[in-house]
C-alpha cells in the first residue's frame, strides 16, 4: 500500500472531510495517508518547504507555492457569507483600521490576503495563533483582530463587536464566492497518481455528505469549540458544493482573488495553470 504525505487542520471542516479517507471508511484506491494536522499557517510554511504530498493551504499562501503544487477540484472552502471577520473590543469605523494594531491569524492567511485588498493602508499587524485573537483584543494587546473559523460564532457572546465581515465585502466586490483554503498537490506527481487522491476525497466528501455523524468523533477529539452545534454550524459555513468540485464558479473566484491582489503589488502574477489538468 502506497504511502501519502497529507496535511490538514484540526478544525471541524477539515475532519469532517477528511475522516472517511484517512479512516478507510471509502476505497482509497491502495492508498493510506501519513497525516499531518497543523494550523493552516503552520500547513502554509511546510507547503512552502515541500514538506508534504498533499496539504491543506490558504490561497494566499499558494500564490507564493505556484511552481511545486497545483490546486485538487475537492476539498476546498469557498463560499457564501463565510469570509473572515475583522473585530474590536470598542467601536472602530472602517475608515479608522488603517491606523489600528490588527491580530492577525498569519500572514500568509487569506483572511490577512483580503484585509490587504481591502484595507491596503493597514500595515500594524501582529501573527497570532487563530484561535488566541479574540483574548489578544479583549485584553487590549491589539485594537483590533481578525476571526476566522469557529470564532465567528463566539465573538460577539464574548462583548466583541464587528468592524466588518470581508466575505461580504468580497461578494459586494465581484459577485464571486469567497476563497479561503484550497488542497494542494505535488506538481512532479505522478498525473494518475493526483487524479485517484482528487476522486477519494471527493468520495470522502459524499460520504461525508451522506453520513454526517459518522465522523463526529473525530471532529469531536480535535475540535477548538467543543459544543456540538457550534462544530456542525461551522461545517455548514466551509462546506459545501465547492467542497466536492470547485466548478467554474469556484475556479473564477479564485482566479479573480489573486487578479485582484496582484494589481494591488501584494502578489506576483499567477502565471501558471494552477488547477488540476
Amino acid at each position: 500500500m502506497e504511502t501519502i504525505t497529507l496535511g490538514y487542520s484540526p478544525c471541524p471542516n477539515d475532519t469532517f472531510i477528511f475522516d472517511a479517507m484517512i479512516h478507510h471508511k471509502v476505497d482509497t484506491e491502495g492508498l493510506d495517508f501519513d497525516v499531518l494536522l497543523a494550523d493552516v499557517e503552520e500547513l502554509n510554511k511546510k507547503a512552502a518547504r515541500q514538506l508534504l504530498d498533499v496539504t491543506k493551504v490558504s490561497y494566499h499562501a499558494y500564490a507564493k507555492i505556484a511552481d511545486n503544487y497545483c490546486l485538487l477540484d475537492a476539498g476546498s472552502a469557498l463560499g457564501k457569507n463565510n469570509g473572515p471577520l475583522l473585530i474590536s473590543k470598542h467601536k472602530i469605523y472602517p475608515d479608522e483600521v488603517s491606523n489600528v494594531k490588527i491580530a492577525i491569524p498569519g500572514f500568509n492567511t487569506t483572511a490577512n490576503l483580503l484585509l490587504s485588498i481591502a484595507y491596503p493602508g493597514a500595515k500594524n499587524k501582529k501573527e497570532y495563533l487563530f484561535s488566541d485573537i479574540e483574548e489578544v483584543v479583549l485584553s487590549g494587546e491589539a485594537d483590533a483582530g481578525l476571526i476566522i473559523h469557529e470564532n465567528r460564532f463566539t465573538y460577539e457572546k464574548k462583548g466583541l463587536q464587528k468592524i466588518i465581515d470581508l466575505g461580504e465585502y468580497w461578494e459586494k466586490e465581484t459577485n464571486l464566492p469567497i476563497p479561503l483554503g484550497g488542497i494542494a498537490i505535488k506538481r512532479d506527481m505522478d498525473k494518475k497518481l493526483q487524479f485517484k487522491i482528487n476522486r477519494i476525497l471527493r468520495k470522502s466528501v459524499e460520504y461525508a455528505f451522506e453520513n454526517p455523524k459518522s465522523a463526529y468523533p473525530y471532529i469531536k477529539k480535535h475540535a477548538q469549540e467543543m459544543d456540538e452545534e457550534v462544530m456542525y454550524k461551522h461545517i455548514e459555513l466551509y462546506v459545501n458544493n465547492y467542497t466536492l468540485d470547485l466548478g467554474n464558479d469556484g475556479k473564477e473566484a479564485i482566479k479573480s482573488l489573486y487578479e485582484k491582489a496582484s494589481s494591488l503589488g501584494i502578489i506576483s502574477p499567477m502565471n501558471q495553470q494552477i488547477f488540476l489538468t
